[in-house]
């Protein structure tokens, strides 16, 4: 039996995908979340096989808890499953070690599938993702992300550059960068831009 925690916030749609899988033999929901927090805190208790996650939540996103587990729980294997066909996300959940990436579009026996394949230590990408992914680069080097989410937080150079150790000039060339990279008039539009894409 493969056990399974599922993490979302949007109530119905976190009960159907808890149905539609334990309709499965060979699947077990033992948890469901509507965060992070409430992820970990199951992981801890329930000890998963496979947890599934949208990206988008209050609180820290699925990218950071797939990135939390890779650290402190690398044997459960994770699989994101996302409205959200977005190159920038793809980049950073293979970074985080997440195992699959799924749209919420797709078909019920597809995930299902999923699970057993990731099991087995296969990877698996939406086929549509994978295309637009290979047609478009992540232009942002990580200083520049770091210091364009600060940016977009509210945060002035000043605090940014206590914050990352670096002296203001240089965080101000990173976000000068970034503006340019995302062909941005100020920072704000140039975060805006980049959650768009995905790429933070």
């Amino acid at each position: 039996m493969i056990r399974l925690l599922l993490v979302e916030d949007q109530t119905l749609v976190l009960g159907a995908l808890a149905a539609l899988l334990n309709l499965e033999e060979d699947l077990e929901v033992c948890g469901q979340a509507a965060n992070t927090e409430q992820a970990l805190a199951l992981v801890a208790s329930e000890q998963p096989d496979v947890v599934i996650t949208d990206i988008e939540m209050p609180g820290n996103d699925g990218l950071t808890l797939a990135a939390r587990l890779k650290r402190d729980a690398p044997d459960i294997r994770v699989i994101v499953l996302t409205t959200f066909a977005r190159p920038g996300y793809l980049k950073r959940a293979q970074e985080a070690g997440v195992c699959a990436y799924l749209l919420k579009d797709g078909r019920a026996e597809a995930l299902a599938d999923a699970v057993r394949r990731v099991c087995k230590g296969e990877r698996i990408i939406d086929p549509a993702l994978a295309a637009e992914a290979w047609q478009s680069r992540d232009p942002l080097s990580e200083r520049e992300r770091h210091c364009l989410r600060l940016a977009g937080e509210g945060h002035s150079n000043k605090e940014i550059a206590k914050r990352v150790h670096l002296s203001e000039g240089t965080v101000r060339n990173y976000l000068s960068q970034a503006m340019n990279k995302l062909d941005a008039d100020n920072r704000i539009e140039a975060f805006n831009r980049a959650r768009e894409l995905g790429y933070l």
